[in-house]
């Protein structure tokens, strides 16, 4: 297995400040308001593909593999981060059509290098990029039967993942949501052994799922929002206070010894709201004053209403939700991680240039050949850290050793734009 070295384009990250797991491989950034994640209905997708994962796994190490009930759970970081090894095999495999979101399958050292050994046909395989790439097929072999199986709900037109990206890192290096998630864990069963696959789905796409397979939230919304609606319209009478006359309508004024005159029907109220129409009208032509009030309103009409008076229903109090600001903390979170990977060992080379030949040509190489690159002389060389280009430089003599004088630090942008 690989002793845990990470990847160029995260200690990029960690060095700008930029949080790994906070910037998924489609441009979405992690995180966002809390979503609804109903564990049940996403237990009926597992369930659905489970028996696929077995096969294509049969398929391709020529094994038979058994899988076990999934288990989906709702989770954040440091709840996945406590359950995993210190060294985990990531392979992202983000929605990028039809869906969009955060995506992964996790795997343990033991199992990855177990499936590595059986597809490779050795006892014991070098875990390098072909073993990453062996894990990758893997993932897409399992992640487009997923695809097929969500195509049938009719929701997602068009679904598709980004290419799968695996990768092996310290626990603390991998990109998880920062907010509520779905993890599901397919368990299985080879010769015995145990072994699991962990597949982490993002909050929203999870909860798209969910809502997909008869979950959400939906239903209990469209109740609640109806009740606001109506004021509480439901659990009492319905009915509107009218009258002649302030509220409650009193009636007509004295005239000349006249008596009072009222009309009061039963109020029937509909939730306050502090918004009707109350003035009364002016006296026209010695008239008495007839005060047609639309009182209080909730949502609704309750003419006559009493201000204040709520007619023993409970009203709620909504409130706007306050988010925190979490863009100083994710930073400061950042700046302590880079204690983690200060003793990793990484290889360092520096390249003069490069060429292209045809196998004949280089058959026919021999002592004396000369060999054409595409560097100029006098050209900067390149310094590559794990294969990736980070600086040029000069060659130079010391004592009688060859070194090389750094002349520039590749920009981070640059230093992406080799990455792809």
């Amino acid at each position: 297995m690989s002793d845990g070295a990470i990847s160029q384009d995260e200690i990029d990250a960690l060095l700008s400040g930029v949080s790994v797991d906070g910037l998924n491989s489609s441009g979405h950034v992690s995180g966002g308001p809390a979503v609804h994640i109903d564990v049940e209905a996403l237990s009926k997708f597992a369930e659905s593909v489970k028996d696929s994962l077995a096969e294509k796994l049969n398929g391709m190490t020529g094994v038979e593999f058994s899988a076990g009930t999934p288990v989906v759970e709702a989770l954040d970081r440091d709840s996945l981060l406590s359950r995993l090894p210190e060294i985990v095999v990531t392979v992202i495999n983000d929605y990028s059509a039809g869906m969009m979101g955060d995506h992964q399958y996790i795997l343990a050292p033991e199992f990855a290098q177990k499936l590595v050994n059986l597809i490779t046909k050795e006892e014991n395989a070098d875990f390098d990029d072909m073993a990453l790439s062996c894990i990758s097929d893997v993932v897409q072999n399992h992640s487009g039967s997923e695809i097929l199986e969500l195509d049938k709900t009719g929701k997602f037109p068009g679904l598709q993942c980004n290419p799968p990206e695996a990768s092996n890192n310290p626990k603390a290096m991998i990109r998880v949501p920062e907010n509520q998630f779905a993890l599901i864990t397919f368990p299985l069963t080879l010769d015995g052994q145990s072994y699991n696959l962990w597949e982490c789905i993002g909050g929203e796409p999870a909860e798209q799922i969910g809502n997909a397979y008869g979950g959400g939230s939906d239903g209990l919304e469209s109740i609640d929002s109806a009740d606001l609606s109506m004021g509480g319209m439901g659990s009492g009478g319905m009915g509107m206070q009218s009258g002649m006359g302030s509220a409650p309508m009193g009636g007509m004024n004295q005239m000349g010894g006249m008596p009072q005159m009222g009309m009061q029907q039963p109020a029937m109220g509909m939730g306050q709201m502090g918004m009707g129409m109350g003035m009364p009208m002016g006296q026209m032509g010695g008239m008495p004053q007839m005060g047609m009030g639309m009182g209080q309103m909730g949502m609704g009409m309750g003419m006559g209403m009493p201000m204040g008076q709520n007619m023993g229903m409970n009203v709620p109090n909504v409130q706007n939700l306050q988010y925190p600001n979490l863009q100083g903390s994710n930073a400061m979170g950042e700046q302590g991680n880079i204690s983690l990977i200060m003793d990793v060992q990484m290889e360092m080379t520096v390249e003069l240039g490069r060429t292209k030949k045809q196998i004949k040509d280089i058959l026919g190489m021999g002592e004396g050949t000369i060999i054409e690159l595409d560097k100029l002389a006098g050209e900067p060389v390149d310094i590559l850290v794990n294969h990736k280009p980070i600086a040029k430089g000069e060659v130079v003599v010391i004592d009688e050793n060859f070194g090389v004088r750094v002349t520039e630090i590749l920009s981070p942008l640059e230093r992406v734009s080799d990455l792809h």
